[in-house]
This record gives C-alpha cells, sequence and structure tokens, in this order.
C-alpha cells in the first residue's frame, strides 16, 4: 500500500523498524525520534526523568537543552534554575545551549538537529517550526521527554494527513506570515485540527526557507499537530550554505538531501486543500484570535491606534524578516508614542543582520532590542501589553493575555506591516497588495466504511469490553468542562474527591447518572483545552471504563494513555447516535449495551457495526502497564 510523507518519516523512525508493518494514519507506533528539545521546562523535565528511578540518558545525543523563555529575568531563583539545568546537562553530556543563544527552535534549525526526513519532537508546542526545512516535528508532554531521556523512545498515534496543495505565485509585498493567517480564518471551523499537514504544490517552490519555516511554525494556530514542506532545490541550496558549519552539516549528510523522501504518487490523504498564493493579500489576524482576519488594505482607513509592536518570536524573526522590516523603516522613526520591540530569533541572525546593516536600521529608527529569546510572545520580561493598550505583533498567538494583560488587545501581523504600523502609530500596509482573498477548496474524499483487519491482543488486554453508555453530546467538550480549573492545582485531593467533581462544569447532574464500569461516549475532539492530567485521571477514578468519542484533542489522548486510561476514536458510532437517537439533555443513558472487540476493530451498538481505529500492541502495552511512567519503569528494571 502506498504511503504519504509523514507515513514514511514515521516508518523510517519506529524503535524496532525490523519488527514492524507498513504504517498509516490511526496506527499507535511507539518511534524513537532523532532529537528532543526542551527549554525551560528541562528542570520539570529533570523532576519526571528522577521519579522514574532513571540514573543515565539512553542516548545524551537524542536530548538538546536550550534556555529561551524566561532569558530576561536575572533573579537568583532563576539564575539557580538556570545553573542547575546547565551542570545536569554538563553530568549527562547532553548539547546545551544557554540563555541569549537563542530560541531553541531556531538552534534546533541552525545546529542541523532538525534535519529534512527526519521526526524530531520537542516539549513545546511550536517544535512544528521543524516542517519547514521537512522534517516532521511535533510536540510532546513533559512525561513523554522524561521517557524519551530514560529509553529514547515514545508512542505517537499517526494522526489524519490533510494534502494543502499551494498554487501560483505571491503579489509584491505578500508574506508567508500572509499565506498562514488567512490559512487560519478561511478554514477556521477546526478543519484541520489535530492532522499533520504536508504541503505540495508548484506553490511550494515560490516560497522561501524563512517564509516556509513561518507557515509552518503557526500550523499550530490552525490546530494541526503538525505541518511538512517537501525537501527540494530551497532547501537543499540553504543546507550547501550551511556546510562544514559543525559536523551535523557534513558534505555527506547534505549530499544526501539530493535525494529525499517523497511521498507516493497514490498516497492517501485524508483530505486536500487548494490555495492560489496569487489570491493572498496583506492580512492582520484579531485581535485576541487568530481566526479572525482582516485585509490590512481595508482596516487602514479606520486608522487604529497601537501602543506597541513586536518583531521578535519564532515565527518572525530570522535575518530576511528584520530585512522586511528594515527596508520599510529606513531613514523614518517609530512614532514617538509607539514602544516598538525587536529580537532576533538567535545570536547567529542578529549577527548577520548586523552584518547587513538591517539591525542599526532598526535601531536607529527608535526600535528597542531586547535579547534573542522568547520574550514578550509568552508574557515574560520588558514590553508586555498593559491594561486599555494595542499591540501588532509579529508572532504567533494573541489570545487574551498572551502577551501581557488580559484587558490589552494584540493583532498578528508580517514583519513589514508591524515595521510600517509603528511608524504610523496606527495599523497600516507596508506595500498595496489589494484586498484579495482566495476561495474555499476542500475536497474530503468518500471513504467506505470498512472494517480493519484483525490486531493481535496482547496477553492481559481485554479483547471485548461491553458497557451501558453514557452518552455526553458535545463537541469539544472542554478538560474545564471535564474537570474544573478551581480544582486542578488543588493537590490535597483525593482520588475520591477528584472522581466526586468530575464532569462538574459540564453537567451538574451527569454525578447522579454515571455508575462504575459505564462507557463515555461523547462528540468531537472531547478534551480541548489546557493540558491537565486530571481531566483523564478524574473519570478513571469515577469508575468510567473508557471514554468513546468521534475525536479527541492530541494532548488529551496523551495524557489519557500516558496515565493508563483508555480511549476509541469511533466517528461513525456518533454519527449514529446522532442521526437516530433524540438527546434531550447534556449526559443521557442510552438504551443497550455497547460491546467493542478490539481484535476485531469493532464496536457493536442497538444491532448496528462500526469500525473503529485499532488498537495495536504500542497502546495496549501503555494500557496494561498503568501509563508512560509505569512502562518506564519496567523497561528499565528488565533492562
Amino acid at each position: 500500500m502506498s504511503q504519504n510523507l509523514v507515513e514514511k518519516i514515521v516508518q523510517r523512525f519506529l524503535a524496532e523498524p525490523g519488527e514492524s508493518k507498513e504504517v498509516h494514519s490511526g496506527d499507535f507506533v511507539t518511534v524513537r525520534p532523532r532529537h528532543v528539545m526542551t527549554h525551560d521546562n528541562t528542570s520539570a523535565v529533570m523532576v519526571k526523568f528522577r521519579s522514574l528511578g532513571a540514573k543515565q540518558m539512553d542516548d545524551s545525543s537524542q536530548p538538546v537543552f536550550t534556555l529561551d523563555h524566561n532569558v530576561q529575568d536575572k533573579s537568583p531563583a532563576n539564575l539557580e534554575k538556570y545553573a542547575s539545568i546547565a551542570a545536569f546537562a554538563k553530568k549527562m553530556g547532553v548539547d546545551f545551549y544557554p540563555a541569549g543563544r537563542g530560541i531553541g527552535h531556531q538552534i534546533m534549525i541552525e545546529e542541523g538537529y532538525a534535519w529534512p526526513g527526519t521526526f524530531v519532537v520537542a516539549s513545546d508546542s511550536h517544535s512544528n517550526v521543524y516542517g519547514g526545512i521537512g522534517a516532521l516535528g511535533t510536540p510532546v508532554v513533559r512525561t513523554d521527554a522524561a521517557a524519551l531521556w530514560a529509553t529514547g523512545k515514545t508512542w505517537w498515534q499517526i494522526p489524519p494527513v490533510t494534502k494543502v496543495l499551494l498554487q501560483g505565485s505571491l503579489p509584491l509585498g505578500v508574506t508567508g506570515k500572509d499565506v498562514i493567517i488567512t490559512l487560519c480564518g478561511l478554514y477556521n471551523q477546526d478543519e484541520v485540527l489535530n492532522h499533520v499537514l504536508e504541503f505540495h504544490g508548484d506553490g511550494v517552490r515560490q516560497l522561501s526557507l524563512e517564509q516556509r519555516l513561518t507557515i509552518a511554525n503557526m500550523t499550530t494556530e490552525w490546530g494541526a499537530l503538525a505541518g511538512v514542506f517537501p525537501c527540494d532545490d530551497q532547501t537543499l541550496a540553504w543546507y550547501k550554505q550551511q556546510k562544514n558549519r559543525n559536523p551535523r552539516f557534513s558534505e555527506e549528510a547534505i549530499d544526501a538531501l539530493q535525494n529525499p523522501l517523497v511521498a507516493d504518487e497514490d498516497a492517501n490523504y485524508f483530505q486536500v486543500l487548494r490555495v492560489d498564493l496569487s489570491q493572498i493579500s496583506a492580512h492582520v489576524c484579531g485581535p485576541d484570535t487568530v481566526k479572525t482576519m482582516q485585509s490590512v488594505a481595508s482596516l487602514e482607513p479606520q486608522k487604529i491606534k497601537i501602543d506597541k509592536a513586536y518583531l521578535l518570536s519564532c515565527t518572525n524573526a530570522r535575518v530576511e524578516d528584520l530585512g522586511a522590516a528594515a527596508k520599510v523603516i529606513t531613514g523614518k522613526k517609530v512614532d514617538p508614542r509607539v514602544k516598538f520591540y525587536v529580537a532576533a530569533a538567535s545570536d547567529v541572525v542578529q549577527a548577520e543582520s548586523e552584518k547587513r546593516g538591517d539591525w542599526q536600521k532598526l535601531l536607529d529608527a527608535g526600535a528597542i532590542p531586547l535579547p534573542a529569546g522568547c520574550g514578550p510572545c509568552i508574557g515574560m520580561g520588558e514590553g508586555l501589553l498593559e491594561d486599555g493598550e494595542v499591540g501588532i505583533s509579529a508572532t504567533n498567538r494573541n489570545f487574551k493575555g498572551r502577551m501581557g494583560s488580559r484587558e490589552a488587545k494584540a493583532y498578528l501581523a508580517s514583519p513589514a506591516v508591524v515595521a510600517a504600523s509603528a511608524i504610523q502609530g496606527y495599523i497600516c500596509a507596508a506595500h498595496d497588495s489589494g484586498q484579495a482573498v482566495p476561495q474555499r477548496d476542500l475536497l474530503i474524499p468518500e471513504r467506505p466504511m470498512v472494517m480493519p483487519e484483525p490486531t493481535p491482543i496482547l496477553e492481559g488486554f481485554p479483547q471485548q469490553i461491553e458497557g451501558r453508555v453514557l452518552f455526553c453530546n458535545a463537541d469539544s467538550l472542554n478538560t474545564d468542562g471535564i474537570y474544573p480549573g478551581k480544582y486542578t492545582y488543588r493537590e490535597d485531593l483525593s482520588e475520591e474527591e477528584m472522581a466526586a467533581v468530575a464532569m462538574e462544569n459540564y453537567d451538574p447532574e451527569f454525578q447522579s447518572l454515571a455508575a462504575r464500569e459505564d462507557i463515555l461516549l461523547s462528540g468531537y475532539n472531547f478534551g480541548t483545552g489546557s493540558s491537565r492530567e486530571q481531566a483523564a485521571t478524574a473519570l478513571a477514578y469515577r469508575g468510567i471504563r473508557l471514554v468513546v468519542a468521534g475525536s479527541f484533542s492530541a494532548t488529551y489522548k496523551r495524557n489519557a494513555f500516558n496515565n493508563g486510561y483508555l480511549l476509541v476514536d469511533c466517528p461513525a458510532l456518533v454519527d449514529w447516535v446522532r442521526a437516530n437517537i433524540s438527546t434531550s439533555s447534556p449526559t443521557q443513558v442510552l438504551e443497550g449495551v455497547l460491546q467493542l472487540n478490539f481484535q476485531r476493530g469493532e464496536a457493536k451498538f442497538q444491532n448496528q457495526r462500526f469500525p473503529f481505529a485499532p488498537l495495536g500492541p504500542t497502546a495496549q502495552e501503555l494500557i496494561l502497564a498503568g501509563g508512560l511512567e509505569a512502562l518506564v519503569r519496567k523497561r528499565l528494571t528488565e533492562g
């Protein structure tokens, strides 16, 4: 059977490739990523690592530590934290990059850790950016990072893959940032939620490597788990410029890129999305969401005053970005009432920008320099938005409170638009690019309902589970609904007390309806929202046997399986229940027994049969062990 690019990369990085079948979307697999990056959260992962009983790294060349989030904080507590991470890195023989070197994701690319055709993870949501150079970059949670340190491997369920066909060329003055803002705004109904995106088409060749990095970076905000560009002549040209910069950029490694992994011509995709780049104009998204976009040309007459402007972050703070802003701002001055903050993505980027003269042009215009790092993008350090202020930023997120006060408003735009707005004091264009927006063009191929091949069942794992059904008819049922935020940091609560508040915010009647061994059935994107693990464990403590849903938030799924809690994706069942059973309350007990046969990958309910994604040995092993931490302890003991 044919494979797409994502499936081929995963196949290459299976932990035990010689024993595995051909992998496809939906499969649970055990992977050994090329690298795992942690940043300031390395200290939290260190605690997890020690709790596993681990004494040494499985492969000290796999982890990479980069300090980039709170680099402006010179307090004794933060300096002590940074020193402890540096000492741990030295003890373990791990590559370490101190505060000021740059943003971790940029370092991963500059230093050759993220590499075309490889699988690279980070305990940070913007690891998607590695897709700009052709790597499959995706986030993991801290427990996964600790497991990787200890064993070199973790689990992953291959997501649905969407093919994004980019056609044509961008008009003058329109950038990669405008492309991803347009995509986030045009397809803003979770069309690509928890998917991996593969970018194809003749339009890809028209995009610079830095534009690709920007687009890949913000596939996170679009809702995807990764966004991967092909390795092509543009990619190869950049790598040739880096030749012999360090051993990872060897001539042999770069020459190998001339025969990159590519998708099979008849590869399967969940959906195909087409975009005419020539129909994209300069856009701004916001305030407070990336899903609302407006052309800069339509906003400019409103003269929306700004107080602060930002050119920084792992999205848009590379050489090309700084150059675009410098071109706009040369010979001009920042409006006296506006503070314009700039920070390069790394010290290497800043040095090159200084060499080209762009950095000095920004400073001459009145920009305020900050050290290479995350800073205001994540609400840390100097330059945060204050109550009532309006900011325009070349960063990736603009939700309330992200860059400072919840009473401020933040818009996102390209570096050129940010620079132009800083000069004028209100949101305005750097170039006249019109108000064009491409048409929506999304094709979802029809798929027959096919029962999967029989799945091997590990000893001890149930071949079949059955139970009464509690139907919570909601899509995007969030973690606050499942486990209220007010209890999240109450570490004194017992398992019984946590069980007693499960689903409290979603439906106060849930507790009186639920019984032990029930199966909870819900809609799509179950468990969206925060990363609190208690949203999975509280249901387990309540005695809910498992959750069946149309789909799950990727983070919720990781937390559930990492805690040994079983989830089953069965969209056909959810759709049938909604079409055939009347529901009148948030939680309803359905007539009949739901039977789940894990060997056949089949759900049976009211004499109807529905396929569900098979749970292979990787998923079964997590459940049998009681979660990832227990599994790692077992492996360390046995190994």
